[in-house]
Formats: structure tokens, C-alpha cells, sequence
């Protein structure tokens, strides 16, 4: 169906380039009338059957140009804001502090990919002394994912060197999350209940995802996971290896 608009949108196009040019090139080089719009269309639709691998040829290019647009646009924004999507005091990490290459997880705690990706996540930092993994809590799933998200940063407020171990159970818990899930785990790692629920009140929280949602905006994240990793934005759960290959490009 893509293929098709996209021939006909083509077609259409070099119509009607070809019935806004060729007859003046004609009447201007030979002096002959000028070829009416039936018959334009009849060389354009005969040369397009007889060649229909141009239209194959056109969009490719036009889908390689496309994603390179999208790439330069996503270095920029990258580069514009390195500090809030690299070393943002508020977001919680996993892995080696003083890495000498950051990952940056867009996730969501009710994204079924993300849950499946946490594994990729464990199995890079344990095997990589070197990676920082930031975890950028972008709560898009609805109102069990925001109340989750909002006690898993007041979490991650009392409890800074225990927020891996709430992330790694919450994410890969069974069920829905939301706030009760939430707050039982943290309950459990030691958090005083008055105090998390405080802590829950803090306006920094919704600051902090109105943020992540403005960064997302700008990097044309609109999913869960997703990555930014050096000046790169890398959709979806690709898997361990796809990752390490990008940390592997990163340090070179």
C-alpha cells in the first residue's frame, strides 16, 4: 500500500513537471504545438511500465535522504542538550559513575519491550566496567505508569544507592506497575513510608518528566526504549549485541 501512494504521488508529480515544461522546451526548440496533458500523462504512465523500477530507485534515495535528515537533526538536538540528557543531576543511573561512555534509556515501567530489554541492560553493565546507564523515566502509559514513575523518583530521592535495585524489580516485576506495586517495593528496600510519600509531593517530580517529554519532543522520541548513546538516537529493543556494537562505535 506505502509502494503504491507512493507511485501514484510520483507519477503525479512528473505529470505535471513534465506538462509544465515540456511543451514550452518543445514550442521554444522546434517551434511544434505543444504536447496536451493526455498526452504527457500517456508518455509518463508508458515510461513508468516500461521502467518500474525507477519509482524503487526514487524512493530509496528518498528514504536514505530522509533518515539523514533525521540524523543530522538528531545530532543537533543531541548537542543542544548534552547536560539534561547525559549528566542531569535528577535522573537515576546504573553502571560505573564515572563511565567513560553513557547510555541514556528513554522507559516506560508498564512497556512490555522495556521489560524485555532489562536484561540487555544487566548484561551490558555487568559486563562492561566502563558503561554509565541513565535511566530517563518517561511515564507515556497511561496513569499506573505516572503514579509508578513519580514513587520510583521520590525513591530514587531517599534511597540513591538502592534506585538500580527498585528499578531492576519494578521493571521486572509481573502485572501492571502502579503506585501500590510502587511503593510496596520500596517499602521493602527500606524506604519510611512518610517519608516516600513526601517525598512523592515534590513539584521536581512533574518538572522532571515535563522535561523528559520536551527532550523526547526534540529527539523525536515518541516510544519506549529508546536510546541515546554518543550522537545517536537508537529506537526500540534491538538486543545486547546491536547495543554493544554502538558502545564499540562510541569509543573509537
Amino acid at each position: 500500500m506505502k509502494n503504491s501512494l507512493f507511485a501514484a504521488s510520483l507519477a503525479s508529480v512528473l505529470i505535471a513537471a513534465a506538462g509544465t515544461n515540456q511543451p514550452h522546451a518543445q514550442e521554444q526548440s522546434t517551434g511544434q504545438p505543444a504536447l496536451t496533458r493526455p498526452q504527457v500523462e500517456g508518455i509518463v504512465r508508458e515510461y513508468l511500465l516500461a521502467n518500474p523500477e525507477i519509482l524503487l530507485e526514487v524512493q530509496s534515495a528518498l528514504e536514505a535522504k530522509m533518515k539523514a535528515e533525521q540524523a543530522a537533526a538528531s545530532q543537533q538536538a543531541i548537542a543542544n542538550s548534552a547536560d539534561k540528557l547525559f549528566h542531569q543531576a535528577s535522573d537515576g543511573f546504573v553502571g560505573n559513575p564515572d563511565g567513560d561512555v553513557t547510555i541514556v534509556e528513554f522507559f516506560d515501567y508498564n512497556c512490555g519491550y522495556c521489560k524485555r530489554a532489562l536484561s540487555d541492560m544487566e548484561a551490558l553493565v555487568a559486563k562492561d566496567k566502563n558503561l554509565r546507564f541513565v535511566l530517563k523515566e518517561f511515564p507515556i502509559l497511561g496513569p499506573d505508569s505516572h503514579a509508578a514513575h513519580v514513587v520510583s523518583k521520590a525513591f530514587q530521592k531517599l534511597e540513591p544507592e538502592k534506585y538500580g535495585e527498585f528499578h531492576r524489580r519494578l521493571l521486572g516485576g509481573q502485572g501492571r506497575a502502579n503506585e501500590e506495586t510502587a511503593i510496596r517495593i520500596a517499602l521493602e528496600l527500606g524506604a519510611d513510608e512518610a517519608a516516600l510519600r513526601e517525598a512523592m509531593k515534590d513539584p521536581a517530580i512533574e518538572a522532571s518528566f515535563s522535561e523528559t517529554y520536551q527532550l523526547a519532543s526534540q529527539l523525536q522520541i515518541s516510544g519506549t526504549p529508546s536510546y541515546v548513546l554518543g550522537n545517536e538516537v537508537v529506537y526500540g529493543a534491538l538486543g545486547a549485541d546491536h547495543l554493544t556494537e554502538k558502545i564499540a562505535a562510541a569509543r573509537q
